[in-house]
């Protein structure tokens, strides 16, 4: 290990070999990451956009890591801010370094199982997912562009050095890599015959030598709350985009049992057990419980759910027993399938039959999987504070920490507060742009409060007249899928040609982002998507309209648990989940406005209880300081001006592709491709659309992809993934299913 040099010396050689220049809130940050890894102390730090916070955490982390020989882990909400990190921050933080320390800095990504080639299956060693694709080797014809994708897929992994999904450019359907991958369940462990060759274990092992490890909020809560051990052993954790930390850590804690997962675990299980026509009889039994229920929250289970889970329970631990390998038997990928299946199936029942005090139990229908349980912990805080807290330095980041002007509301939400919390300093190092000159924040108080009945034609004409104003350049974020159609629908109906609206769900949402950024007549309405990632600086967003203040649904039955609970020990429940979860929505919406220095617009709420409710001040004091005002007739006459004035759009720029541990560049910076398998490669997306939301588990992702594959419309799987269309648009949009998602939104 070199000699330790100085953190300054360190953060102006990275911010140098990136091109930019030190900012006074990024200087402080990183002093304030490096004194809380040497301190032992927790920090929460709020960075508006523009400070830097990427070199300001990762220059610190570097340094501990070669002054003591061990890694810090960053963990990230979103596959953006991943790809951001490895491909052109470390990349680049590392050449700049190198002189100083004496080594280049090193780096990787780490992933689930799920996301590389599973050599033992590519040979066999696991019952094919599809029948009849992988019997003989060969593909039949009349699979047709399943089997393409198979034999495609069989060719690169023979070339992969990684066998890493991302590198296989253009994607394939889940249907097909399920061919060639294993969950973390399904895998043999040290059993399987090729462990030593393993993907998974070789990019785990080099994970071991490097500085910084990169890898996402939900494989780190499970690394923390399980004990898998997958991440190297590390005393820093940084975790940035940290305001959707709990939503990441709940969705990989929820839990949920169906009819069709029981009767597929009996399907699995087969000939290996006895007992596996009594599990198939298990599932009827209890599709027929939940069918006549209502959606919504179970305060209690009915006889008829309670004797259906306890059926399912006790006859799924009878195949576990059937299915345990004889002493000396050897790895068997069919039977470890089915044990996995089974297990998944025995450990819910037996939760949701446990009613545990802090667990929130839900029902919903779906129209292909039919009545879905579901459960879930109605907080993490706990969990959180003693797995993730513990044995280790956590720096928490994002630009909205600080709700209603205080760092109190996520610090509970996490753990931080109440008795046994550990100790914790928060800090604000603003922003280097001067928001009272750069945007105005305006709220349309002459319109009548939103109803339930959709848009008023008030609002209608509030958007109309500011869009004309705008020239267009806008960014419509709006509470709901419908109302942003509705309002689209609208707008075309009224601007014609003059002005284009793009709409979410019209395309991907990385194309439709792109076309707003490169036309600044056109204007882009959206949802979840894009008030969470949406980067487009420069004249092409200079008006962003929000239809209403964004509460929590009010049937969401977390939310609602929550606040019950809050409200029982004398708290605030509305203040405390609904007003939260708004105030941090309404900071990441209006967010999108101001990204550059440059950046001159306006936010517009067309909710008037931003002026009138008794928590308006909360939400106020949570957005960023833009100057305030109500004048309509100003905002028009400044949105004109600014039309008038503005330069030309910036370029929008592709992303270079990457491998597992980023752009592959020479020490001069020249990057090189990764090998792309035959056909020739689709745009990748583009880097200034970060698409977030839920924390999507590699279940869903396969059943996501299912439904692509067998062409259902974009209500139904609304209704199937019991989830936004936005957040369900954004994972396709993640995954890659151009092709399969097409037809989706047409």
């Amino acid at each position: 290990m070199s000699s330790r040099r100085p953190l300054d010396d360190l953060l102006h050689a990275a911010v140098s070999g990136v091109g930019g220049a030190e900012r006074p809130g990024q200087v402080e940050m990183a002093r304030a990451v490096a004194h809380a890894i040497d301190s032992g102390e927790h920090l929460l730090v709020q960075a508006g956009t523009g400070t830097g916070k990427s070199l300001a955490y990762l220059v610190p982390a570097v340094a501990h890591a070669d002054e003591t020989g061990r890694p810090a882990v960053v963990a990230t909400a979103t596959l953006a801010l991943q790809a951001q990190i490895v491909d052109r921050d470390m990349p680049r933080v590392a050449d700049a370094l190198e002189p100083l320390l004496g080594r280049r800095p090193t780096y990787a990504l780490v992933k689930g199982r799920r996301n590389y080639v599973c050599l033992n299956k590519l040979e066999g060693g696991f019952p094919d997912e599809e029948e009849g694709l992988f019997g003989i080797g060969q593909v039949d014809a009349t699979a047709g562009r399943l089997g393409a994708e198979v034999v495609r897929l069989r060719e690169w992994a023979s070339e992969t050095e990684s066998g890493d999904r991302d590198e296989l450019v253009p994607g394939v359907s889940e249907r097909a890599w399920r061919q060639v991958s294993v969950s973390a369940h399904e895998c043999l462990g040290g059993k399987c015959p090729f462990v030593a060759d393993c993907f998974v274990e070789r990019a785990r092992e080099a994970a071991r030598e490097v500085d910084v490890i990169v890898t996402n909020h939900s494989f780190m809560a499970i690394d923390s709350f399980e004990g898998r051990q997958m991440l190297p052993e590390h005393d820093v954790l940084v975790v940035d985009e940290a305001h959707e930390l709990v939503d990441r850590v709940t969705a990989t804690i929820t839990d949920e049992l169906t009819g069709a997962m029981v009767a597929t675990a009996a399907k699995r299980a087969g000939r290996l057990s006895d007992n596996s026509a009594t599990l198939d009889e298990a599932a009827e039994i209890l599709s027929a419980a939940l069918e006549p229920l209502d959606d919504g929250r179970m305060l209690g289970l009915p006889d008829s759910v309670q004797l259906a889970l306890a059926r399912v329970r006790d006859t799924a631990r009878a195949v576990q027993s059937d299915l345990k390998p004889a002493p000396g038997e050897e790895a068997d990928g069919a039977r470890q399938v089915a044990r996995a299946a089974v297990d998944e199936i025995h450990e819910n029942a037996e939760r949701i039959l446990e009613e545990r005090e802090l667990d929130v139990v839900w029902l919903s229908h779906d129209p292909r999987r039919g009545p879905v349980l579901r459960v879930a912990p109605m907080s993490v805080a706990t969990l959180v504070r003693d797995k993730v807290f513990a044995e280790r330095t956590v720096v928490l980041t994002s630009a909205t920490l600080e709700l209603g002007g205080t760092f109190d509301a996520v610090a509970g939400t996490i753990g931080l507060r109440g008795e046994g919390a550990p100790g914790w300093t928060g800090l604000d190092v603003g922003s280097p742009f001067d928001y009272p000159r750069q945007a105005i924040a305006y709220v349309a108080a002459h319109l009548p409060p939103p109803g339930r009945d959709g848009a008023s034609d008030e609002s209608l004409d509030e958007i109309e007249a500011l869009v004309r104003a705008a020239g267009g350049r806008t960014l419509g974020l709006f509470s709901s899928m419908r109302a942003a159609q509705t309002a689209a629908e609208i707008m075309r109906a009224r601007f014609g040609d003059d002005i284009p609206v793009l709409c979410q769900g019209e395309d991907q949402i990385s194309t439709l982002v792109r076309q707003f950024a490169r036309d600044p007549r056109t204007c882009l309405f959206g949802t979840l998507t894009l008030w969470q990632g949406v980067d487009v600086p420069g004249s092409s967003c200079q008006l962003i309209i929000i239809d209403r203040i964004p509460f929590p649904r009010p049937d969401d039955p977390l939310a609602s648990a929550r606040s019950q609970a809050i409200a029982r020990m004398g708290g605030n429940g509305f203040m405390a989940v609904s007003a939260t979860h708004a105030a941090l929505r309404l900071a990441q919406g209006a967010g999108r406005l101001v990204r550059r220095a440059d950046d001159r617009g306006v936010v517009a709420f067309l909710d008037s209880r931003m002026m009138t409710a008794r928590y308006a001040g909360f939400l106020q004091r949570s957005l960023p300081p833009f100057w305030p005002t109500t004048d309509r007739a100003m905002v028009l006459g400044a949105l004109a001006r600014l039309d008038e004035t503005a330069p030309p759009p910036l370029p929008v720029e592709e992303p270079a592709l990457r491998s597992l541990t980023g752009a592959r560049a020479d020490a001069d910076g020249t990057e090189h491709p990764r090998p792309v398998a035959s056909p020739p490669p689709v745009a990748a997306s583009s880097r200034s659309a970060v698409t977030g939301g839920h924390a999507w588990t590699d279940e869903e992702d396969d059943e996501l992809r299912d439904a692509a594959e067998a062409g259902m419309q974009v209500d139904e799987l609304v209704d199937h993934f019991d989830l936004p269309e936005e957040v369900i648009s954004a994972r396709l949009d993640q995954l890659g299913l151009r092709l399969a998602a097409t037809d989706l939104f047409g």
